[in-house]
């Protein structure tokens, strides 16, 4: 996606949202004080996003030997680096919503997972303040990290449906009720996601949870649908690859709270418009099957 094509898309998404916000007279999104910014909300918004798809690995390097050498044609009011990372958080709101937008359609077939998003080195969590009282100790099949977890559902198709971020030693099952509530159909996760009080709550709310069994437990009947699904579940974890190693979610060089989360919504937003996304290619014969799951 072009940087045009990407200016145009959140700017028709701001001018909707600022009459949306004057129609309910919430007033203005950014809430500071002082002279008004040269550059407007989508210029912000969409430099935020672009970053997350020129591959640069750290914001200053890509608003410094990027952004201003080469983008100020495209940005007339640029504004120094510090300045700007002053005004990432006014792009917080509108990138929320933004991201609402950019969600896919339900197709009765979701996959869910939570991946770590570490805030520091393990050496220096007593040290760190930034995210102190936020952040937590968690542990995962690769070890102790620090920081939060990302929980992400996404339908076949690679395309995200909803997300939550807790503290890093949030069990995995606790989000997904809230995950799932515009779900239906079958939601496939892994072993993390065992839990008969959880597969009763969302029987409940028309979603049948599938996940694998442990070797401890009774050997379950399953039909070839889901066990085709099942074996498919890796989807949702190329994902999260993406987002971290292209993306650039997830790294330890945050200094506050706000920025940390446009980083991360700003990551999300520039996935969904990721041309080829990751999907599970159904082949014919398992594409036939798909109608008994819907």
């Amino acid at each position: 996606m072009s940087l045009v094509e990407l200016f145009c898309d959140v700017d028709d998404f701001c001018l909707a949202f600022e009459q949306w916000m004057a129609s309910r007279e919430l007033g203005s999104t950014g809430g500071r004080s002082g002279p008004k910014p040269h550059l407007c909300a989508s210029e912000i918004m969409t430099i935020i996003i672009y970053f997350h798809m020129s591959h640069y690995r750290d914001f200053k390097h890509y608003y410094t030997k990027h952004v201003q050498p080469h983008l100020r044609s495209e940005f007339p009011g640029l504004v120094s680096y510090h300045r700007f990372v002053e005004l990432m958080p006014l792009a917080l709101l509108p990138l929320c919503f933004y991201l609402q937008s950019r969600f896919g359609i339900v197709t009765g077939i979701s996959f869910v997972d939570a991946t770590p998003l570490a805030v520091c080195h393990n050496r220096r969590i007593y040290r760190h303040k930034v995210f102190a009282g936020l952040a937590a100790r968690g542990k995962t099949s690769m070890g102790w990290f620090y920081g939060f977890k990302l929980h992400l559902v996404v339908n076949e198709l690679g395309e995200l449906l909803s997300f939550y971020l807790t503290p890093g030693n949030v069990d995995d099952r606790r989000p997904v009720p809230r995950l799932a509530k515009k779900l239906f159909g079958k939601l496939f996760g892994d072993k993390g996601y065992i839990s008969q009080k959880l597969v009763s709550l969302l029987f409940d709310q028309n979603l049948q949870l599938i996940t694998p069994i442990r070797k401890n437990m009774k050997n379950q009947m399953m039909s070839l649908q889901d066990k085709l699904l099942l074996r498919k579940r890796s989807l949702i974890e190329t994902i999260n690859d993406q987002l971290k190693n292209i993306s650039q979610i997830a790294h330890t060089r945050h200094r506050s709270v706000q920025n940390f989360l446009v980083n991360l919504i700003a990551g999300l937003i520039a996935y969904t418009h990721q041309a080829k996304k990751p999907s599970l290619n159904l082949s014919t014969s398992e594409q036939a099957l798909l109608p008994a799951i819907i």
